[in-house]
């Protein structure tokens, strides 16, 4: 009750600090009103994706589970999308501090956006309208993260994480490798949409969360799935508004927008059909559960290449990535004792590892006319891919640490984990958990 009260004033707080923060009028630039038009429906796009990893996440957990998992997601619609307006835009994309954070004060409560001349990568289209499209990714990057604390961690504790999540993980990672004068990307570190700053940090952060909890409970026995349609569904949304999230990062509605569409597709198919298949020859039954896994491997993977790749490079970055990330899953599962309930760290961090050191070895000038660099593959005396090998390591440390710390002063303000399974279940309502359950229950 209290730290919802506490919530509840810094809420009312901040709404009516913005109530006496000055008007500006609109930068009046010389836009392209079919960029404009693209980046509106790709915001949208990347937004629904969120819902989609609802149901994804759902369809896979326990059924008395599947509200609060469910809602985990929705809800960082709501606080990161706060959290992004307060500061978190202004951390990311801010006046750069020495290349690793922004100035906080520079777009403080989305002060000087509307009136922003606009950003440099992004040239068509509004400035404020490239803010809210940053904003869809800061919102669906510590949501994939439930994955992990999927039946485990309570829901105030949750929506701290959030927002420390945002502040301190994703805003850094967001500045030094999408900030002209980051350090990453003064590196020459290439992401294209989001393989390191959303499923790197991601994956690594699922991966310190299954260590942090680990450590502090018994191992539990997961259940079979609460509903395959749900996943097929969530998968359906994801795929659907990655079109958004990949072929939107080109933050035009051109040539390089249709390319990155299409090995954002080429590499979803492939990695989906190597899965089942790689299932098949270990002896295992294909299912709709596996493509689904793999699916969402091949568009996590294809990310940060998304743009720098040919079109055959990006059927084999989902088929390597897919089958990595299932021996990973396969590991992971019979060799150690983490309790990564939804393979978060395999799939994801994995994954995003191998799309981030693919674009390294596979990126190429000559097909889209990107001045990024060529790949090792192409250019054996490119340092591009030492320069992902480098940036890997310094992510992974950084989420890893910086994880740890913030879950460890969450726990301090708010116990992380559950008291018991009959006690509660996340936090939410009982009464409205009861009847989902039995409203299940009555559908079979």
């Amino acid at each position: 009750m209290k730290k919802s009260l506490i919530f509840l004033l810094l809420l009312i707080a901040v709404s009516v600090a913005g109530v006496f923060m000055p008007a500006e009028a609109p930068f009046a630039g010389a836009y392209d009103q079919g960029d404009i038009a693209w980046m509106l429906a790709a915001s949208a796009l990347v937004l629904l994706m969120t819902p989609g990893l609802a149901f994804f996440y759902g369809g896979m957990i326990d059924m008395k589970n599947v509200v609060t998992t469910m809602f985990q997601s929705f809800i960082a619609m709501g606080v990161v999308g706060v959290v992004w307006i307060v500061v978190g835009f202004s951390l990311a994309f801010g006046d750069s501090q020495g290349g690793l954070i922004g100035d906080p004060f520079s777009h403080f409560m989305f002060q000087n956006v509307l009136g922003h001349e606009p950003w440099s990568g992004a040239k068509t289209i509004p400035f404020v309208l490239f803010a809210f499209f940053q904003l869809k990714f800061a919102i669906i990057t510590p949501a994939l993260i439930t994955g992990t604390f999927a039946e485990r961690v309570r829901f105030k504790s949750y929506i701290i994480f959030l927002v420390l999540f945002t502040i301190f993980i994703y805003s850094p990672l967001a500045h030094w490798t999408w900030h002209p004068k980051g350090f990453l990307a003064v590196w020459g570190v290439l992401d294209f949409a989001g393989g390191t700053v959303v499923h790197m940090s991601a994956g690594i952060a699922a991966l310190a969360a299954s260590i942090y909890l680990r450590t502090r409970n018994e191992a539990k026995t997961h259940v079979q799935p609460a509903n395959i349609p749900y996943v097929l569904l969530g998968t359906g949304l994801l795929w659907f508004g990655w079109f958004g999230f990949n072929a939107g990062s080109a933050m035009s509605a051109g040539t390089l927008a249709a390319a990155a569409f299409a090995t954002t597709n080429t590499a979803s198919a492939a990695a989906g059909f190597a899965w089942i298949l790689f299932d098949a020859v270990r002896g295992k039954k294909p299912s709709a559960l596996g493509f689904c896994i793999g699916a969402v491997v091949g568009l996590v993977a294809i990310t940060p290449a998304a743009g720098f790749v040919t079109i055959p490079s990006s059927l084999f970055i989902g088929t390597f990535a897919s089958l990595i990330s299932n021996i990973m899953v396969s590991w992971k599962t019979s060799k150690t004792s983490l309790e990564d309930t939804l393979d978060v760290f395999p799939c994801h961090g994995v994954g995003g590892a191998v799309g981030m050191l693919m674009t390294g070895l596979l990126a190429n000038t000559k097909v889209y006319g990107n001045a990024t660099g060529d790949g090792l593959f192409f250019n054996w005396n490119s340092p591009l891919f030492f320069i992902h090998v480098q940036a890997l390591i310094v992510v992974v440390v950084f989420v890893f640490a910086g994880s740890m710390i913030i879950m460890k002063i969450t726990d301090l303000i708010s116990p992380l984990l559950v008291k018991s399974d009959k006690q509660e279940a996340y936090q939410t309502e009982e009464v409205e958990e009861t009847l989902y359950s039995t409203d299940l229950s009555s559908a079979k």
